[in-house]
């Protein structure tokens, strides 16, 4: 290793101790250049400032070039920016290349000094000389033959290093016999990875398999390195750029079949036009060194057209990198020049953009050349107007370059992008340039009043400037020697990829300007800058805390991580929250002789890819799959001791065979029946051994989860004449998340959980569930040595979420409007990408913090991770943390917690988050992990009570429900029901219910009780509701037609009336006797010609009328029967006959009777009564007419807080 010290101006090594120099003059745009000699492989620089001085520089930049020209940029791989300086004049800062540079010149541009000094500088280069055999090839090259015969090795490994001026050329081809080959291309500055098969014709076009790299035609030096084991293919460019591919099938295990040939910046022969021009160093094959095998004269290597040296010619470029940049050239005299012409060449991502403008002298205008939706543009303008407007090209900022000309001349305007595309215009006079040309953009409005940009400044490159077909020397304008300048890069192209590598993820598309770059994340399933985080829940569990319902989800079983969403079905309508997993063929299918085929084999293709099924298997508490088999002298497993006839395949991959069934214990090659010992035939172990004619049945759960899902079936008994056999498997069925409920609750400040460091470094995704009753505390910390990362809970409204990736401390905040220290769950999104970093809370909109353009991207931490708490034991948080995932990794909490003081596994009490999901006087009731609606008291059913429970009711249908009857002491007739259970006496009736008919008049429900007291609801002859009430002790609910000999002589004229059409949620109290009646357990005797079928009342059906209501009935009625549930009776459904034809015929004819006696009757017997308690009753306005008297109230808990009233008839 050597060094070499410069002082300024002079190098010396080693160095003397001695001062270093001064530059007086301390302005931009200044550099030190230092010539190595020779190429030299650099890893290393250290500065320091002037001895005994204010004199050092805080930044610079380090820039390297072969031949004095064409200086690239280093950039560190965490950094695209700057190099720190140093402090003071005396320390000694050194910095190691993470990828060493290999050069003959160095220079460092001074960006920043010691305000209180000047330009002072100490410098040091580590290295050791660079040896290489260079080539040089102008459509050249070179091909070396493999001897025939076996191989040595079991691949192939290419390297070689390659610098162009050229977008495109043939880089690397391989050949074998019958046209199969692989090839590397360069096409538009992009690297392609090409195959050829052989059952294609040699004429016909590869087939691209890969991209790789960009800008690779920069004139500087790029390594390639190509390695093949057996199928797999590993491509690399730069060291970032890289490949892994699988090659087609008909590849064979070596590159191809021996004689094998290798042809470098060759495609069809070693000379020719589509070969690769530029120069190679370093070419290896298999260790070989090619060119030091053609000058030792080795047959096996020809060569055509090349040369021992890399040749390049001088092109000098300048960088437009900002707002202030510009570029003043001189204009050619007026009397030399009727017109103009202007050439260039320029490369940019940015689709607008100033090329170029001047003024007219002769007309008193201004021209401008710009770039606009990425196509080039034209305009002169005179006296405010526009005179003359061409455009040429399109898509002209995709990073390449394009060249540019502008002609006037002979009354004739033209404009040509890339010599093919032009703009022609007759200008009617000449058009000439004025005395000056801005390039890229205009001074500062201060400086000049010659120059306006009404387009935007050029962010750019451009080269091969010429104007009146003389070429421009940039070296001159370096020197200031001709025209100005202001921030420009000369000599070097500083234009970067920053889609390659793309930092999009999971398929989010890259664009970019000059300055940064954008992820279209549409159509991905993942949001954010970077298309990182997942927009899908991990779980059906997950889901089902949100409030979703039954139906299809994607889910993301790891969020972040790179497996893709998939496609389930999540049924909540059982206490557990199922996730379902179908393949082809979940249908009982049958299975009968074939002529020549003695098995039946089967293969079930799931819509879930491998990956997504072996994790949602892992993360679910429970799984399982129906297997089942139905036979007719088709045998099954045989004995345990025989050969089976049958198995399957399950478990990862293509399976392992299981010679069990469904219902039996992995290993035991018995079915269900033989682990229960309830064979039909005991000799045997499933209930189709026993080989009979009559058909029999094996059937059960798979539940062992290392051998879900099942993969294949084989079936080996029914190749015997009348053998028949049918088979099903069931879909894959999970339940519960071990992810979702992994807790830890915290009791102490000082308690904490460490795990390992957590590795982040480009993108990194946080998120978790927490819950407190505290105002403050840490939840999660990682330090580096400079980088951290934490999120805590600094107030109890505001979560704080603070980093550093070396560019300084950074914050992102959340406010929230509610505290956040109510003991309710609360859930926490944190993200940090190269981009910026965001915090969400809750539903709350998200806030984010951009990065710095050219900042540090990399996060490098190296401590222990801290949950809970921090290294130093303060501020730490007390509560519960739950559903912890790092990069969509869950931390198992639970586990660390079990052998941690202070912390506690678990955290119980989710009613008081998830409770409010519980609807229909649902109640929450609390699980292990998570909660449970009861709607034991709701009319409706369903994961969170919300599912109606209707049915539809034909004429002379009826449910009836029977209450208990209450103590023989609450039988005294003397006694009010007030007085006899006094603390449990409701205040009145709860009914409501929802219905949809268009019958009128109708019956809707009936009351009786044990005394005769009754209870009616109908809907008159105007269909509206009505209700007819005498006070009673609770016996028995009827829903429509009851019996006349059951109901009150009173009310025995509305028995007749019946209902037909809709009723839904029916509950009266604490009863729902539709409910009862529809999913009770017990056996219901329904004749088959009046059934009771459940349906949705508010689907639309023809011209129903649909109509719903719920009523309060504040009555003083009995209480509950205390010896059990008030809603411990039995539906009977119908328990009342139906009616005959001839009494339907007489109902008919009573409804007019009826309504005209209740129409006397309800104006003689209405009388009102005062509400219980001290309420005073209102008055109720009689309505003259021959309807029912009624009430309605649609909402029960407006009128219990009002004024209640009682109706009796």
């Amino acid at each position: 290793m050597q060094f070499i010290s410069q002082y300024l101006p002079e190098i010396i090594s080693p160095p003397p101790a001695r001062t270093g120099n001064l530059i007086n003059d301390s302005y931009g745009y200044q550099w030190l250049e230092v010539d190595l000699g020779q190429r030299t492989k650099i890893a290393a620089v250290a500065t320091q400032g002037r001895y005994g001085s204010s004199d050092w520089l805080t930044s610079y930049l380090l820039m390297f070039s072969d031949t004095g020209h064409n200086w690239k940029q280093h950039r560190q791989e965490d950094s695209i920016g700057s190099f720190p300086g140093n402090s003071n004049a005396d320390s000694v800062v050194q910095y190691k290349l993470q990828q060493p540079a290999v050069a003959r010149f160095l220079r460092l541009l001074p960006l920043r000094w010691n305000p209180s000094g000047r330009m002072g500088l100490r410098l040091e280069a580590y290295g050791c000389p660079h040896t290489s055999d260079v080539l040089s090839l102008r459509g050249g090259g070179l091909a070396y033959r493999l001897s025939p015969g076996p191989r040595r090795s079991s691949g192939e490994v290419v390297s070689l290093e390659f610098k162009t001026a050229r977008s495109s050329g043939t880089l690397l081809q391989a050949e074998g016999e019958g046209g199969l080959g692989l090839s590397l291309e360069l096409e538009r500055g992009k690297l392609l990875l090409l195959t050829r098969g052989t059952e294609r014709p040699p004429s016909s076009e590869p087939r691209r398999v890969a991209s790789l790299g960009s800008l690779l035609d920069d004139q500087q030096w790029h390594r390639l390195a190509v390695e093949r084991r057996g199928s797999q293919l590993n491509v690399t460019v730069d060291e970032h750029a890289a490949e892994r591919l699988r090659l087609p099938a008909e590849f064979p295990a070596s590159l191809a079949p021996p004689p094998v040939q290798l042809s470098v910046a060759a495609a069809r022969g070693l000379v020719s036009e589509r070969n690769f021009d530029g120069c190679l160093e370093n070419l290896v094959y298999n260790g070989l060194d090619l060119v030091e095998l053609f000058k030792s004269k080795d047959r096996r290597v020809t060569v055509g057209n090349v040369t021992f040296s890399c040749a390049e010619s001088v092109s000098v470029a300048v960088t437009f990198p900002g707002p202030r940049s510009f570029l003043r050239l001189p204009g050619a005299a007026p009397s030399l020049s009727e017109g103009v012409s202007v050439g260039l060449q320029f490369r940019t991502w940015n689709d607008a953009g100033l090329l170029l403008t001047f003024d007219l002298p002769e007309e008193g205008g201004v021209a401008w050349l710009y770039l606009s939706e990425a196509r080039l543009r034209l305009q002169i303008h005179k006296a405010g107007g526009a005179l003359l407007e061409l455009s040429a090209g399109s898509a002209l900022n995709d990073g390449l370059w394009h060249s540019v000309e502008l002609t006037s001349g002979r009354g004739r305007l033209t404009i040509a992008v890339d010599t093919e595309e032009r703009g022609v215009a007759n200008a009617g006079h000449p058009v000439a340039a004025g005395s000056q040309l801005f390039f890229g953009g205009c001074p500062a409005a201060e400086d000049t009043q010659d120059c306006k940009n009404p387009f935007g400044v050029f962010q750019g490159c451009m080269r091969l400037l010429r104007l009146e077909d003389q070429p421009v020397d940039l070296i001159k304008v370096q020197q200031r020697l001709l025209g100005n300048y202001s921030h420009l890069q000369i000599d070097m192209c500083g234009i970067i990829d920053r889609c390659s590598p793309s930092r999009c993820e999971h398929g989010g598309r890259c664009t970019q300007s000059w300055t940064a770059f954008r992820c279209n994340c549409s159509a991905s399933g993942y949001s954010g800058a970077t298309c990182h985080s997942s927009v899908y829940e991990q779980s059906c569990e997950a889901y089902k805390h949100n409030g979703n319902t039954s139906g299809h989800f994607y889910i993301d079983v790891d969020g972040s991580g790179p497996i893709r969403p998939q496609l389930v079905y999540c049924n909540m309508t059982e206490e557990n929250t199922w996730m379902e997993i179908r393949h082809n063929n979940t249908e009982l299918t049958g299975v009968r002789p074939s002529a020549g085929v003695d098995q039946h084999s089967v293969h079930f293709d799931y819509s879930a890819e491998e990956e997504q099924l072996l994790a949602a298997i892992s993360q679910s508490e429970h799984c399982e799959q129906e297997l089942s088999y139905r036979c007719r002298k088709s045998r099954l497993l045989n004995t345990p001791e025989g050969s089976p006839f049958s198995w399957w395949l399950g478990g990862p991959g293509p399976g392992r065979v299981q010679t069990y069934w469904g219902g039996a214990q992995p290993g035991s090659r018995q079915c269900a029946c033989g682990l229960r010992g309830d064979c039909v035939d005991p000799q045997h172990y499933c209930n189709c051994d026993a080989d009979r004619t009559d058909w029999a049945e094996d059937s059960g759960l798979l539940t062992h989860e290392e051998s879900l899902p099942v993969r294949s079936l084989v079936l080996g008994d029914i190749q015997r004449a009348g053998s028949e056999a049918a088979y099903r498997v069931g879909p894959l069925r999970c339940y519960g998340d071990k992810n979702f409920w992994n807790a830890a609750f915290f009791d102490k400040e000082t308690s904490y959980l460490h795990f390992p460091t957590f590795h982040g470094e480009l993108s990194a995704d946080i998120s978790f569930l927490f819950k407190t009753t505290a105002s403050s505390g840490v939840f999660l910390e990682n330090l580096g040595i400079k980088d951290f990362i934490r999120i805590e809970l600094s107030s109890s409204t505001r979560v704080v979420f603070s980093l550093d990736v070396g560019d300084g401390p950074l914050e992102v905040r959340v406010e929230s409007s509610v505290p956040l220290n109510d003991d309710r769950w609360h859930r926490v999104r944190a993200e940090r990408n190269v981009r910026e970093a965001s915090l969400r809370l809750d539903a709350l909109p998200a806030a984010r913090r951009g990065a710095p353009a050219d900042g540090h991207l990399h996060l490098q931490l190296n401590s222990q991770l801290f949950i809970g708490g921090t290294a130093s034991r303060q501020k730490g948080f007390r509560g519960c943390i739950r559903a912890l995932q790092l990069n969509g990794v869950t931390l198992d909490l639970e586990e660390r917690a079990r052998i941690t003081p202070g912390v506690r596994a678990g955290c119980p009490g989710h009613c008081g988050s998830y409770g409010s999901l519980c609807r229909n006087r649902g109640r929450c009731a609390e699980r292990a992990n998570g909660f449970l609606c009861d709607c034991g008291l709701s009319a409706h059913t369903g994961a969170f009570c919300h599912t109606e429970v209707s049915a539809s009711f034909l004429p002379g249908t009826t449910v009836s429900y029977t209450f208990k009857q209450p103590h023989e002491s609450g039988r005294n007739s003397s006694a009010r029901p007030s007085s006899v259970y006094s603390d449990t006496t409701l205040r009145g009736e709860d009914v409501s219910l929802s219905f949809r008919t268009n019958q009128s008049p109708a019956l809707l429900l009936y009351v009786s009780s044990h005394h005769g007291e009754s209870l009616a609801l109908l809907i008159n002859k105007h269909g509206e509701e009505a209700f007819i009430l005498k006070e009673f002790l609770r016996g028995s609910l009827t829903l429509l037609s009851p019996g006349s000999e059951d109901v009150d002589p009173e009310l025995s004229p509305l028995a007749s009336l019946g209902f037909t059409g809709c009723l839904s949620v029916v509950r009266f109290n604490p009863v729902s006797p539709l409910k009862a009646a529809l999913l009770s357990s017990a056996l219901v005797f329904v004749p088959l010609h009046v059934a009771l079928e459940s349906c949705c009342c508010f689907s639309p059906v023809g011209s129903d009328v649909l109509s719903g209501v719920s009523y309060f009935l504040p009555f003083s009625l009995s209480a509950v029967d205390q010896s059990g549930s008030a809603g411990s009776g039995q539906p009977l459904v119908n328990a009342v006959r139906t009616d005959s034809a001839l009494i339907g015929g007489v109902i008919a004819v009573a409804i007019f009777l009826i309504a005209s006696g209740l129409a006397l009757t309800a104006r003689f017997l209405y009388r009102r009564k005062e509400t219980y308690g001290n309420q005073e009753a209102g008055g109720v306005k009689q309505e003259d007419s021959g309807d029912f008297t009624f009430t309605t109230q649609r909402d029960s808990q407006s009128v219990s807080t009002e004024n209640p009233k009682e109706y009796f008839i």
